[in-house]
């Protein structure tokens, strides 16, 4: 895939052209606003968009030869052109090719160019038979694209409308999992109502695997007592357990992922004891048993958020666990990137000391945050999509930073009532960074919290990089 950095100077047009894409196709998978093309700002990420090559089958040729030739893949050129038997192409057939095209500048070289796209100089030179010291200003050139390995996406939605569901179905060719969120239990060990139909039908459509979410705790209650209730008692363990059965098999879920929050220390025991009895219970169901969980550090990392969540025991236990590895940058605390690469990898290097990796979602949060300045205690940061931060950041006409530590972005802007605020958000770099880290661990896949955010150059990205397992 290609990720351009604005640079000061540059506009869509130079960008345009130097990828032989469109403005309107870069504007597409991008968080651009479109009433208002003509304005960037440096250092926002873009994601390049696919080019598409016109070529006519000649004698001889295959799928597998055209893609080759043309640094593709035989799947992209089959689903761009809709082709039912693949071994039946005819000389003279016209085929739209998805290629990745550069259009060479002033002072590029091959070095930079694979820099700048991600690739290597032996592939750029293998591809297009070209050598470094023949570069010409305009000269296109085919880039390789990268080999996709198979991952696994769940996304949880909080959003359980038709407005929800329609997300779900534009987004479902990447996802392997859909979780609505979610159900939440009380001291009895019941389950409230959700109208969750229209994600179900949506998710179904989409041949989306439905995953159940249970909770202990809401907006207004951290669900520590409920927990300690709950897990304190044998029978009411049951009935929480009966209740998810019983609502699995009425909506047809295929499995439950289960979120306990804040429990408290001495319930640890007690937490993995239900959730061995609640995969004991479902075992002859055809059902999955997941969890959700805080991003500790080590075995000792003390708090009401950790303490009681025992990674070894969720690891064999459970078929898999999500790690909710954001919320750094917490809305009631002070800026600072919410989902820090170098704090991931604290959590991830713990992790799979004692958990199997292949059993392990990264979390991915997709949402911005704004700030405003001096942070005082007591203050709640506004949340919203990375689309929004996106438009401010050209609204207010401020250049993009990134911190290379967290791989995160980041701006300062001051409003029309002269109050300074600062924003941390998600980019094409900062999405890419994360994803590395899932085929580095030799992670089951990432997990998104939450969907209803607007971020088209993460899914651009993630179709880039990966094949996303379907069930």
């Amino acid at each position: 895939m290609s990720i351009h950095v604005v640079k000061q100077g540059e506009s869509l047009y130079s960008i345009s052209r130097r990828y032989d894409v469109s403005i309107d196709q870069i504007a597409a998978v991008n968080s651009l606003p479109a009433n208002n093309l003509g304005r960037i700002v440096p250092g926002l990420a873009l994601v390049i968009p696919l080019a598409e090559w016109a070529y006519t089958v000649q004698p001889g040729d295959s799928l597998y030869r055209i893609a080759n030739r043309h640094g593709t893949t035989v799947a992209r050129i089959i689903a761009r052109n809709n082709i039912a038997n693949p071994d039946r192409i005819q000389v003279g057939d016209s085929l739209v090719i998805p290629v990745r095209l550069y259009r060479v500048e002033a002072g590029d070289s091959l070095w930079s160019i694979a820099q700048r796209t991600d690739t290597s100089v032996d592939r750029i030179q293998a591809l297009n038979n070209v050598q470094a010291n023949r570069l010409q200003i305009g000269q296109r050139l085919l880039l390789p694209q990268p080999r996709k390995p198979i991952t696994e996406v769940n996304a949880y939605s909080t959003e359980l409308t038709e407005e929800g569901a329609q997300e779900i179905r534009e987004l479902g060719n990447l996802l392997t999992y859909a979780s609505p969120f979610a159900y939440v239990f009380n001291e009895q060990g019941k389950l409230n109502s959700i109208n969750d139909e229209p994600l179900l039908r949506a998710i179904r459509e989409t041949n989306t695997v439905p995953m159940m979410s249970i909770t202990n705790f809401t907006a207004s209650n951290p669900g520590t007592e409920v927990a300690s209730t709950i897990l304190g008692s044998p029978e009411k363990q049951q009935t929480l357990i009966q209740s998810i059965r019983d609502v699995a098999r009425r909506k047809r879920y295929a499995g439950v992922n289960v979120d306990f929050e804040n429990v408290a220390p001495a319930d640890k025991e007690n937490y993995n004891d239900f959730l061995r009895r609640l995969q004991e219970a479902t075992a002859n169901d055809d059902f999955f048993v997941s969890t959700a969980v805080a991003p500790k550090t080590s075995a000792e990392q003390k708090g009401v958020l950790y303490e009681a969540i025992d990674y070894p025991a969720h690891g064999e236990i459970t078929d898999f666990v999500v790690l909710m590895t954001y919320e750094w940058g917490y809305r009631l605390g002070p800026p600072r990137a919410i989902s820090p690469v170098d704090q991931i990898r604290r959590v991830l290097d713990y992790a799979v000391s004692v958990m199997p990796p292949e059993k392990l979602f990264l979390g991915f949060q997709i949402y911005a945050r704004d700030w405003t300045l001096p942070f005082q205690k007591g203050d709640e940061a506004e949340t919203f999509s990375v689309e929004e931060a996106v438009h401010r950041a050209i609204q207010y006409g401020v250049p993009i930073q990134y911190d290379e530590k967290a791989q995160s972005p980041y701006y300062r802007y001051r409003d029309e009532q002269g109050v300074e605020h600062e924003v941390w958000f998600e980019d094409a770099r900062s999405a890419k960074a994360k994803f590395d880290l899932v085929t580095e661990y030799g992670l089951k896949g990432v997990s998104y919290w939450v969907l209803g955010y607007p971020f088209p150059e993460n899914w651009e990205l993630l179709d880039q990089m990966f094949r996303v397992r379907k069930k």
